[in-house]
């Protein structure tokens, strides 16, 4: 994987500096909230930052710079006095392409079932093995997902591990009240459908689209850009496996609202064989944005 050399890079430059996995950015919006003291959602707030950014998620070395961006935004509509909150959870994921400054985008949705209960300056306490809060689970279960979809992203199944803990995670979550961690829960857009998809063998050629989309695409668009872009077209040709067994599923849904711009951008570039033919495959894969993708064949 990518960390591999950073031992080594550490004994010739000791002055590296060490950093967590993730680099992320809270906002807890709460307008729809009547409360005249709303102190509470910016202590929830820094909690929530600091949980995220500071507990170590994996037994490898991250430099600053490689650290994953991500933003979590709650919109918290309801509260209940002292400690019950609910509303959603937006969640982006990007992931810089390689000797660029360039994000893509690896996860963009929004989880609509976020229920929780938060006491004012109480720590936030977590464990892989077992439930302690719905607030730590919810977020120990995206901090899995986060790193999950970035280690795919760099080799051929490297989040392999990171699924399985977010699935511990939703079997550990299995006595919370709050929806989305049981298999009916507003089925299939739930935490529970999500991991267990790319843990089904049916899903294993959209794990394979995402290396081949990122390592050998996107991480060669800055001085190989007609091998990146085959590469692309490639991993989209990858979705379509899972497509005939699965058609339209969440998981491939939450793919295209992740990339459909980006894909419009890179085959605007491609030759008019390489546009017509991923015309045909986003048509058959993402029929909803169908007029959207014309964009690629628009000078």
């Amino acid at each position: 994987m990518r960390k591999t050399l950073f031992l080594l890079w550490l004994l010739i430059s000791p002055s590296l500096i060490q950093a967590q996995e993730l680099n992320c950015r809270v906002s807890i919006l709460s307008q729809s909230v009547q409360l005249s003291d709303k102190r509470i959602f910016t202590t929830l707030e820094t909690a929530i930052r600091e949980f995220m950014n500071n507990t170590k998620w994996t037994n490898d070395q991250f430099k600053r710079d490689e650290r994953i961006e991500c933003i979590l935004t709650f919109n918290i509509t309801k509260f209940n006095q002292p400690d019950e909150m609910s509303g959603s959870l937006q969640i982006q994921v990007r992931r810089t392409a390689f000797n660029t400054n360039y994000g893509s985008v690896l996860l963009n949705f929004q989880d609509d079932n976020v229920s929780f209960r938060y006491l004012e300056y109480q720590p936030i306490e977590f464990a892989d093995n077992a439930f302690i809060s719905g607030l730590s689970s919810l977020l120990g279960y995206y901090a899995y997902v986060i790193l999950a979809m970035d280690y795919d992203s760099f080799a051929l199944e490297g989040g392999t591990p990171y699924w399985q803990k977010a699935q511990q995670v939703v079997q550990n979550a299995q006595q919370d009240p709050a929806k989305g961690w049981k298999s009916n829960d507003i089925p299939p857009r739930n935490r529970f459908w999500f991991v267990e998809n790319y843990m089904n063998p049916i899903f294993k050629p959209m794990r394979e689209a995402n290396y081949k989309y990122h390592r050998l695409g996107i991480d060669n668009m800055y001085n190989k850009m007609d091998i990146g872009r085959a590469s692309i077209l490639e991993s989209l040709t990858k979705l379509q496996e899972v497509n005939k067994q699965r058609p339209s599923s969440y998981n491939q849904q939450l793919f295209f609202n992740a990339k459909a711009d980006e894909l419009i951008n890179i085959f605007k570039q491609g030759s008019s064989q390489e546009k017509a033919q991923v015309l045909q495959i986003l048509g058959e894969l993402d029929p909803t944005n169908n007029s959207k993708y014309q964009k690629i064949n628009q000078p």
